[in-house]
């Protein structure tokens, strides 16, 4: 609770005793008034280093399906919106190619089991029995690859997203289907190198999406990139947010904000801090033996309606809370009312 002390004036009679004398020896002329002011003198206090940055919701995983060789579209098993399982044939390509090997394989089987024979009894080479024993390995492997190719299957559980061709299209170096893993889902923010100390896998974070009513969700830091852009100076940390009633969908706007630690800061009224004309800069009023001194500060996080101010402040400091419209460097002033907290 604020204690505010009131000042006591001089009686009247002696004020204008003094101004008669000022007037008479030319020392204060009659129209410099003193501005009446509020001050509030600087304290240290604990201000929690929140920082938030803005980004857009990603999927955690995302995979294209396309097929290792082109080939024609027999069948699309899934549509966009489709949730697909992992393993889960998605699509069906032409079988031409992998009947072809199929009977070539078979026709190879069958001559190494004749070789083998032949062998047995003296007919063929070890040698030989071994060639024909690699061209059938190659075979069975090239049947294995086209049959891959043959039936495509989703390598992770989520949701079609994008779908690029119809049955019998010939499909090329497009995919043909892209599947993401919205559960769950990643953020990444760029953080100022100065904060990197700071930063570690597990930490806490809150995302508010603008989409969902500024719902607050919660999230943890899942990885920390490892070197720093030289150009901007930040360096990317992927935040992951559990999603299991999928509400939050790519492409969402976000604003994660993390918990530096704690700071011993001033903090001061927003009615104190005034903005410098022609530039960004802020700056106070500080009241010093009667007069107003300008003190230019660096602007924090603001709490309610008050900012805690990174430089510029010290320990003591009377500032002016009050009054200080249209003062400039050096105006008399004389402090009516000090609040302390």
């Amino acid at each position: 609770m604020k204690r505010k002390i009131f000042l006591k004036f001089m009686p009247l009679a002696a004020i204008l005793a003094l101004s008669a004398c000022g007037r008479g020896s030319g020392e204060q002329p009659a129209g410099n008034v003193k501005r009446n002011v509020t001050v509030e003198e600087v304290k240290l206090v604990p201000v929690e280093q929140l920082s938030t940055f803005t980004a857009t919701v990603e999927a955690k995983t995302v995979n294209n399906i396309t097929p290792a060789m082109g080939g024609r579209i027999r069948a699309i098993h899934v549509d966009v919106g489709s949730r697909v399982a992992k393993g889960q044939t998605v699509v069906t390509m032409d079988a031409a190619n992998y009947s072809q090997q199929e009977t070539q394989l078979a026709t190879l089987k069958r001559d190494y089991e004749r070789y083998r024979e032949l062998y047995e009894v003296g007919g063929v080479s070890k040698q030989q029995l071994d060639q024909l024993k690699t061209q059938l390995d190659v075979a069975q492997t090239a049947l294995n690859n086209i049959g891959e190719n043959t039936r495509l299957v989703s390598p992770i559980s989520g949701i079609v997203t994008a779908r690029n061709f119809d049955p019998g299209d010939v499909a090329g170096g497009m995919p043909i289907l892209t599947i993401e893993n919205i559960n769950p889902v990643k953020i990444v923010i760029n953080v100022s190198e100065s904060f990197y100390s700071k930063v570690s896998v597990g930490m806490p974070a809150k995302v508010e999406v603008d989409a969902l009513d500024g719902e607050t969700f919660e999230g943890k830091v899942s990885l920390v990139h490892p070197t720093i852009n030289p150009t901007s100076r930040t360096f990317p940390v992927e935040i992951e947010v559990a999603n299991s009633d999928s509400r939050l969908r790519p492409g969402m706007f976000s604003r994660v904000t993390l918990n530096f630690g704690t700071n011993e800061r001033p903090l001061v009224t927003d009615l104190a801090v005034l903005k410098q004309a022609g530039s960004n800069d802020r700056y106070v009023f500080l009241e010093k033996e009667g007069k107003a001194v300008y003190a230019k500060v660096e602007l924090g996080t603001r709490i309610g309606d008050k900012y805690e101010i990174v430089s510029g402040l010290g320990v003591g400091d009377r500032v002016i809370v009050q009054g200080n419209t249209g003062l400039v460097e050096g105006s008399e002033v004389q402090v009516t009312q000090l609040e302390i907290e």
